[in-house]
């Protein structure tokens, strides 16, 4: 499983237009083949940055995302929304059994 998370700190008074744009994204992504969960938050001690936590099946299906347009779009929206370059990293996760 690959884990993302993605961050940006949005102007403040584009927060709410920032949050439409976000939560659209990740309805949209949802739909794509290999999401498992694509979520928005807004950071509890930093009001106007917004997370993205993002669980994908595997690397294909997440570079599959990146080369949706809309992907592009979300990255270029947001971008203009942000007051510095958004943030993204990635994680490779090993299930493990409980027990």
């Amino acid at each position: 499983m690959i884990i993302v998370t993605g961050s940006a700190v949005v102007l403040p008074d584009r927060l709410d237009e920032a949050l439409a744009v976000g939560i659209a994204h990740s309805v949209r992504s949802r739909s794509e083949p290999g999401c498992l969960d694509h979520n928005c938050h807004v950071d509890a001690e930093d009001e106007n940055r917004i997370v993205f936590v993002e669980y994908w099946a595997d690397m294909a299906a997440l570079q599959a995302h990146f080369a949706v347009p809309e992907s592009s779009a979300f990255v270029r929206q947001m971008t203009a929304l942000a007051v510095a370059p958004p943030k993204i990293q990635l994680f490779q996760a090993q299930e493990t059994p409980m027990g």
